[in-house]
C-alpha cells in the first residue's frame, strides 16, 4: 500500500513538472509552430536542437559552409546564433568521392589544428569553416566535395536551373574595361570563349568539363582504363609535363599515371610552328624514353620532332624563349640545343652547380662563359624576363660606375673616377701601409687591390669600385633592377646590419642591400679564409653552418669536396677587426688548437666559448673573444661617417664616434653611450647620443 501510494505521488510530481515546463516553453514552442517544423537535424554537431524553417526571408549566414542561407533552413532553438542550410545539414559524415577512390573524405567541424592555413583542393580559396578532410591531404569545402560528387555521378540537377553564361564578361575598373580571367575548377583554363555555367553557389565550369566521361581508354596507358579524379598525389601530366595541385586529371592510381583532361584527346595539333626555332616541329605519338634537346631533362611519353635539326622536345619545350634576361646574370642569355666545349672552360649550371650535358638544350652567355640549366633558369617566372626583340639595346645591363682615366700597360685602370666621389682614384696593391684603414664601399679592412684618393681619407676596394650602377639580384623579389648608392644610413634585407656605405635600394620597395650580401651571393666560386677549397651557395640547401655552429639554415655555402657549411653572414666576417679591449687587431679564426678547456672563454664578455666555433684572436697577447663581441653591436658603421638626424631629433648633422675613455650619458634616454655613438658636429654643442636612440 505504502509503495502504490509513492508511485501515485511519482506521477503526480512528473504530471506538474511537465505541465510546468510546458507553460514556460509554450511562447516558444508556438513561435517555432509557426515558422516551420519542429525536424531536429541529425547531422549538426550543435549542443542544441535545431528546427527547420520554411519561411523566407531568412538572413544569417550557415554556421558550416559560411555562405548565405535561405529556406529551407535550420536554426538553434536556443537562438544562439547557430543556422544550418539543408544542404550542410544533410552532408554525410563521410563521403566516398568518385574521384578520390582510395580513402573516404571524413567531415570535420572545423580544419586540423596542425593546420596553419588550409586551402580547399578545388576551389584554391581558404578554408575557415567545415571541411571534408582526407589523411593524405586533400580538404575541400562542404559545397565543393557535393558538387564535385554531383559531377562525377553525372547530376547536374543543380546546373539544369542555369542559364549558360556569355563568355566574357566585362568590369569597369578605373574607367578601364577588364576582360573577366576566372578559371574553369575543372581544367584550370581560362572561361574566356568556352560556355560555362556558372551556378548560384559560385562555381564556375565549362559545359565540357561538366560532361566528361568518367572512364576511358587511352593509347598512351593501355594496361589499364583511366579514371576521372583528383590528382591527389601531385602527379605531372605525361603529355605536357607540367605539374598542377588542382583540377581534374584522367590518372591511374595503380600506376601513377596522370595526364590533363585537356592533354587527353587523341589528336592533339600534329605540327606546332614557334617563332623561337627556324622549323616546325611534328608530334611523335610513339611512346619511348628520351631525353629532351631542349631542356636536358628526361621525357617517357609523346615527343615532338623536328626532322631537319634532328631533335626531340617536350610539347611545353617548343616555346622556350630564345633569348632572356635572368636576375642570375648582368648579360643577356641565349638558348642553344648543344654548346661546343671548347667555347666554355666550365660546364656547370650557376644556379645547382650541376653538370650541364653540352650535348642537349641550355642558357649561356658566351662572353662571360657561364652556363645555366634550362630548368634551373627558368624555375622562378618572377626570375627573368623574355628579350622579344633581339636588336633592342637593354636599359638595364652592366652600367659601369667608373671611368677610367689611366690605363698602365698591362690594361690595367690605375687612375679612375667613380660617380660616388667627386676626386680621382689611384690603384694600388700595398695592402700592409693601410692598417685600420676601411672600404667605404663595404666596411671590411682594406685586404686586397683597392683604390685611394689622394685628397681625402677615401678608400675602396677593387671589386667595390667596379661593381654596376644597377643591378639586378637573384634573391630579391621586384622586377625593377637595384640602383647603386651611397651616403644613407640603412639597414640591409638580407643581414640586418646598420651601415652608411655603399648600399643596393629598390625603388619599388625602397629595401636596401648592402654589397657585402651582393658580392657574397654573386652566382659562382667564392674563396674564404677559414676554407681551403672554394665554396658554392645552394639556395635550397638546409643544414648547420660550421662558423656559428646554427643549424636548420636555408640557403648555404658548401663545399663540393669535404662536408663545410657557412651562412652568409659568417662568409662575409671581416678577416680583421679592431677591439676597444685590445690594442692589437684581432684575426678571424676557424678553430681553437688549445686543448685546455679552461682557455676557452670570451676576454669580453667572460662566458665560455665552443672551441669547434669560429672565434677572434690575438697572436701578440693571445686574447680571444666570441665573434658577436668583437664586432659589437655595428661592425659596419664606419668611424667618422656623418649622419643627417631627422630636425625634430636634432638640427646639426651628427659624427660616428667611439669613446674609449669616458663615457657620457645619451642626451635621448640618458645611460652611458658605452659603444658607438653620434656626436653632433657643430663646436660648443654637447648633443651625443646611442645611434639606436635617434
Amino acid at each position: 500500500m505504502k509503495m502504490k501510494s509513492l508511485l501515485i505521488y511519482h506521477v503526480l510530481v512528473t504530471d506538474l513538472n511537465f505541465i510546468l515546463l510546458l507553460f514556460i516553453f509554450a511562447p516558444k514552442i508556438k513561435l517555432l509552430l509557426e515558422e516551420g517544423e519542429m525536424e531536429e537535424s541529425k547531422n549538426d554537431g550543435h549542443q542544441h536542437p535545431l528546427v527547420l524553417l520554411n519561411q523566407s526571408g531568412v538572413s544569417a549566414e550557415c554556421s558550416r559552409c559560411g555562405e548565405k542561407v535561405s529556406a529551407p533552413c535550420f536554426r538553434c532553438v536556443e537562438d544562439c546564433g547557430f543556422y544550418l542550410d539543408k544542404v550542410c545539414a544533410d552532408a554525410p559524415l563521410e563521403l566516398n568521392h568518385p574521384f578520390h577512390p582510395h580513402h573516404p573524405l571524413l567531415l570535420l567541424q572545423n580544419p586540423p589544428s596542425s593546420y596553419s592555413s588550409c586551402v580547399c583542393d578545388f576551389c584554391d580559396k581558404k578554408c575557415e569553416k567545415s571541411i571534408y578532410h582526407c589523411s593524405c591531404g586533400l580538404d575541400f569545402h562542404i559545397k565543393c566535395a557535393l558538387f564535385t560528387f554531383n559531377i562525377a555521378e553525372n547530376d547536374l540537377k543543380e546546373l539544369e536551373h542555369v542559364a549558360l553564361q556569355p563568355p566574357l564578361i566585362s568590369n569597369e575598373i578605373d574607367g578601364e574595361d577588364v576582360e573577366d580571367v576566372k578559371k574553369c575548377f575543372g581544367c584550370r583554363e581560362p572561361l574566356a570563349n568556352y560556355e560555362y555555367f556558372s551556378p548560384d553557389s559560385g562555381f564556375n565550369l565549362h559545359k565540357k568539363c561538366a560532361e566528361l566521361p568518367r572512364k576511358l581508354n587511352h593509347m598512351c596507358h593501355r594496361k589499364h582504363p583511366l579514371s576521372l579524379q583528383f590528382n591527389s598525389d601531385r602527379l605531372s601530366c605525361k603529355i605536357c609535363q607540367e605539374t598542377r595541385r588542382r583540377g581534374f586529371v584522367y590518372g591511374c592510381s595503380t600506376c601513377k599515371f596522370a595526364i590533363h583532361i585537356e592533354c587527353v584527346s587523341p589528336s592533339p595539333p600534329h605540327i606546332i610552328e614557334d617563332k623561337s626555332h627556324q622549323h616546325p616541329f611534328t608530334l611523335f605519338w610513339r611512346r619511348v624514353p628520351f631525353t629532351c634537346d631542349a631542356c636536358g631533362t628526361e621525357g617517357n611519353l609523346v615527343a615532338y620532332t623536328c626532322g631537319t635539326c634532328s631533335i626531340l622536345v617536350h610539347k611545353k619545350c617548343i616555346s622556350l624563349s630564345r633569348i632572356i634576361k635572368s636576375k642570375w646574370h648582368d648579360h643577356r642569355l641565349y638558348h642553344t640545343y648543344f654548346l661546343h666545349e671548347e667555347d666554355f672552360r666550365t660546364s656547370d649550371c650557376l644556379i645547382c652547380h650541376e653538370e650541364v650535358n653540352a650535348g642537349h638544350g641550355s642558357y649561356s652567355c658566351s662572353g662571360c662563359n657561364v652556363t645555366f640549366h634550362v630548368n634551373c633558369v627558368t624555375k622562378n617566372k618572377h626570375s627573368y624576363s623574355i628579350v622579344e626583340n633581339e636588336d633592342e639595346e637593354s636599359l638595364d645591363e652592366f652600367v659601369s660606375s667608373i671611368t677610367v682615366l689611366e690605363w698602365s700597360e698591362a690594361g690595367e685602370a690605375t687612375v679612375i673616377q667613380h660617380f660616388k666621389h667627386i676626386h680621382h682614384l689611384m690603384l694600388s696593391d700595398k695592402v700592409s701601409e693601410c692598417e685600420n684603414k676601411y672600404c667605404d664601399g663595404c666596411v671590411l679592412p682594406i685586404s686586397a687591390s683597392f683604390y685611394y684618393c689622394l685628397q681625402c681619407d677615401f678608400f675602396l676596394h677593387k671589386a667595390c669600385a667596379e661593381l654596376s650602377r644597377v643591378k639586378h639580384v637573384w634573391h630579391h623579389h621586384c622586377q625593377n633592377p637595384l640602383l647603386l648608392t651611397s651616403d644613407e644610413p640603412f639597414y640591409c634585407v638580407n643581414c640586418g646590419s646598420f651601415s652608411k656605405a655603399f648600399a643596393y635600394k629598390c625603388e619599388e620597395c625602397w629595401r636596401y642591400i648592402c654589397i657585402r650580401c651582393v658580392i657574397a651571393l654573386t652566382p659562382g666560386a667564392q674563396t674564404c679564409q677559414g676554407h681551403k677549397h672554394p665554396l658554392l651557395f645552394y639556395t635550397d640547401y638546409e643544414g648547420q653552418c660550421n662558423a656559428c655552429g646554427y643549424d636548420g639554415i636555408k640557403g648555404l655555402f658548401r663545399c663540393k669536396k669535404c662536408e663545410f657549411s657557412l651562412d652568409h653572414e659568417c662568409f662575409s666576417l671581416p678577416i680583421t677587426v679592431k677591439d676597444k679591449c685590445d690594442e692589437h687587431l684581432l684575426s678571424l679564426t676557424p678553430h681553437d688548437d688549445n686543448s685546455y678547456s679552461e682557455s676557452h672563454y670570451c676576454d669580453i664578455c667572460e662566458e665560455s666559448r665552443d672551441s669547434k666555433l669560429w672565434f677572434y684572436h690575438c697572436a701578440t697577447c693571445g686574447a680571444s673573444t666570441h665573434v658577436k663581441c668583437a664586432l659589437g653591436n655595428y661592425p659596419f658603421l664606419k668611424l667618422g661617417s656623418v649622419i643627417n638626424l631627422r630636425e625634430e631629433v636634432h638640427e646639426h648633422p651628427a659624427t660616428v664616434v667611439k669613446k674609449m675613455y669616458y663615457y657620457p650619458d645619451c642626451s635621448d634616454c640618458g645611460k652611458p653611450c658605452v659603444d658607438l655613438s653620434l656626436e653632433c658636429t657643430k663646436s660648443g654643442c654637447n648633443y651625443i647620443c646611442h645611434v639606436e636612440c635617434p
